[in-house]
C-alpha cells in the first residue's frame, strides 16, 4: 500500500496483528522491501511481531526523485577517499525522517527498528533524531560511517558501480546483479543459483531505478558525522555481522560495538553481505531477545 510520509509517497507492506509489537525493517542501498525474504518475515510474525517493510525513497515502488539529478559518483568517491566533503541530493537523516514518517502514517509512537547495510545507517539516524520512538535497534551488516574503517576491495567497488551499456537490458542487468550478489554473498551459506536468479528477476520486474541508487550512494558517502554522535545512543542495540563480509568488513561491527554503549555483538562465521536462509532463526532469536530486553 502507498502512504504519505515526510512529504513523499512510500510503498509499505504491513503484516501481523495491529496490536502486536511493531518491527520496522529498513533495507539497504538500492534494495526493495522484498529483499527482506518472506520466509524471514514469517518467522518474525511467529515470534509475535507486527512486521512493517517499506521501499526507501528512490527505490522500489516508492517515490522517485529524478528531478534532483544524478550525482557524479566518481567525483564523490574520490572526495570520500580524500576525506573531503561530499554533496548529496538528500541525506541519510532525510531518509530516517521518511522512516519516522512511516510510523506516523501507521499511528505508531514507537517501534523496534531493524536495518540492514544502508538501512542500518538510517536506523542509527532514527535513534539519534528520535530516540523516544526507537524501542530497540538491530543493526545488520552495517557501519558507523567512520572514514577510519576499511572499505570494500576494488573488485567489490568495481562490481558495485558497474552498469550494463543498455540500462533497459533486463537480462544484462540480471547477470550483473547475480555476479555482484555472488561476490558479496556468504561463503558458508551460498544461495542456490536458481533461487538467487529468480529473486533477482522478480526484483527487476518489480522496479529498476539505477539513478536512485546513485543518489542513495551519494547520501551514504556524505554521511560523515554520524560516527562521532553514536555515543548518544542509549537504545538497546544488537549488532549482527558476518565474519566474511567483503562489502562492509567485520571491523565495522567491532567499531559500532565500541561506539554504542552496551551493544550486543554477534559475529557470524562464514556470513557475507546477505541474509542466508539457514541464519534466519539466529537473526529472529537475536531480534526477539533484544525486544524482550527493551521491555524490562
Amino acid at each position: 500500500m502507498q502512504i504519505s510520509a515526510n512529504g513523499l509517497k512510500l510503498e509499505v507492506d504491513d503484516q501481523g496483528p495491529v496490536d502486536a509489537e511493531p518491527l520496522l525493517m529498513i533495507m539497504g542501498l538500492g534494495m526493495q522491501l522484498v529483499a527482506w525474504p518472506e520466509g524471514l518475515v514469517q518467522q518474525l510474525l511467529a515470534k509475535g511481531f507486527r512486521v512493517i517493510r517499506f521501499d526507501n525513497r528512490d527505490a522500489g515502488l516508492s517515490q522517485h526523485l529524478d528531478h534532483l539529478g544524478v550525482p557524479n559518483i566518481a567525483v564523490a568517491s574520490i572526495k570520500h577517499l580524500l576525506h573531503l566533503p561530499v554533496r548529496s541530493p538528500y541525506s541519510l537523516a532525510d531518509m530516517a525522517r521518511d522512516a519516522l514518517g512511516v510510523l506516523d502514517a501507521l499511528g505508531l509512537q514507537k517501534a523496534h527498528i531493524c536495518g540492514a547495510s544502508m538501512g542500518g545507517m538510517i536506523a542509527q539516524q532514527m535513534a539519534l533524531l528520535a530516540p523516544e520512538r526507537v524501542a530497540s535497534l538491530s543493526l545488520m551488516m552495517t557501519s558507523s560511517g567512520s572514514r577510519m574503517l576499511p572499505g570494500p576491495s576494488m573488485r567489490v567497488r568495481s562490481a558495485l558501480l558497474s552498469r550494463p551499456s543498455d540500462p533497459h537490458d533486463v537480462a544484462a542487468l540480471a547477470e550483473r546483479t547475480y555476479k555482484l550478489f555472488r561476490l558479496i554473498g556468504s561463503p558458508a551459506y551460498p544461495t542456490p543459483e536458481a533461487e538467487l536468479r529468480q529473486r533477482i528477476m522478480a526484483s527487476l520486474r518489480r522496479s529498476n531505478r539505477p539513478q536512485g541508487v546513485l543518489r542513495q550512494l551519494a547520501a551514504v558517502a556524505a554521511d560523515t558525522r554520524r560516527a562521532g554522535q553514536l555515543v548518544r545512543i542509549k537504545t538497546p542495540t544488537l549488532i549482527l555481522h558476518g565474519s566474511q563480509d567483503p562489502l562492509i568488513p567485520v571491523a565495522a561491527a567491532h567499531d559500532l560495538a565500541k561506539r554504542i554503549a552496551d551493544a550486543r555483538l554477534d559475529i557470524i562465521h562464514g556470513m557475507g553481505h546477505d541474509l542466508p536462509e539457514p541464519l534466519w532463526p539466529r537473526f529472529v532469536a537475536g531480534i526477539k531477545s533484544l525486544a524482550e530486553l527493551s521491555e524490562k
